[in-house]
């Protein structure tokens, strides 16, 4: 098992978003820094320096690790669950395929992914390397597969690990990757996928599931309204937590619409089939798929 060291809880954690200005961080009197800290990304609606994105999302999911999966149940009623059977439907993975479940979390790729491949493949070989930059989403990963027969036969393994730099993974070694709502955390989307082509074996798939952009106005404006004041008052009363919720509703705003993100899969080297995604519920959210061909 891992050994995690809690992480400050989320009192720490509003305190530093708070301390965020609502457009950037204002840096005129600080000391000059080399250009490489000089570049900024978002983290919500605010813009931080990209340096420092990662450990506030770090801050974020150490903070609502415990409550995620009630949580996603609640914010979706329940809807997640279709959305990630579907997933796995349309990925139709092959006897034998070997999964890499980036931001996998407490699990829930990984166990349809393996429920999959033994009830419709009759197949007790596949495997799952479940890579999560947060050590306690991945221990809620470890401990929901405790008592399984896949642990035991070694069918998932669990690495912390950055999406970005997947250093220690060798190049071509999966048969699929998937990511289901967790490449808009990431600092650079862009090289996420890179590393997506670069691991993938020749015929390989990547997956992403992800929020999206719902064009219907109408629709648009009762999905924001759910979005902005009802999801941070259920992670207010069910996690304790109303700022990381309040930034994973603008972190999905960030994230760039469904063509924009299907064209960064295609730069990255994959090939897309007709637009390249699938919208779920008018665009709440896509699919998006890339083959290595």
């Amino acid at each position: 098992m891992l050994s995690i060291t809690r992480a400050a809880r989320t009192p720490a954690l509003a305190r530093a978003v708070r301390g965020l200005s609502a457009t950037a961080i204002h840096r005129d009197q600080q000391p000059p820094r080399d250009n490489a800290h000089e570049s900024t990304t978002h983290f919500g609606f605010k813009t931080v320096p990209s340096d420092m994105k990662e450990s506030l999302v770090r801050g974020v999911f150490s903070s609502v690790a415990s409550s995620y999966d009630v949580m996603n149940d609640a914010m979706s009623m329940g809807v997640h669950r279709l959305w990630k059977d579907h997933f796995i439907r349309k990925m139709a993975p092959q006897p034998g395929a070997k999964l890499l479940d980036v931001a996998g979390g407490t699990g829930d790729i990984t166990q349809r992914f393996l429920e999959y491949q033994d009830r419709v493949n009759g197949d007790s070989t596949s495997s799952v390397h479940m890579l999560d930059i947060n050590p306690e989403m991945l221990a809620e990963g470890e401990r929901r597969f405790a008592d399984s027969a896949w642990v035991r036969d070694g069918r998932i393994a669990f690495t912390v690990g950055n999406a970005e730099h997947l250093e220690s993974i060798a190049d071509e070694t999966f048969d699929a990757y998937s990511i289901a709502f967790g490449i808009r955390n990431c600092t650079r989307p862009d090289q996420v996928v890179r590393e997506a082509y670069r691991v993938l074996k020749p015929g390989g798939r990547f997956m992403c599931l992800e929020f999206s952009r719902v064009e219907n106005p109408v629709l648009a404006a009762i999905y924001d309204f759910h979005s902005f004041n009802v999801i941070p008052r259920l992670g207010e009363a069910i996690a304790g937590d109303r700022a990381s919720y309040e930034y994973l509703v603008e972190s999905i705003r960030k994230f760039p619409p469904q063509n924009e993100f299907a064209q960064i899969i295609r730069d990255a080297g994959f090939t897309t089939i007709g637009k390249g995604y699938e919208n779920l519920i008018f665009g709440t959210v896509a699919i998006h798929t890339g083959y290595k061909f």
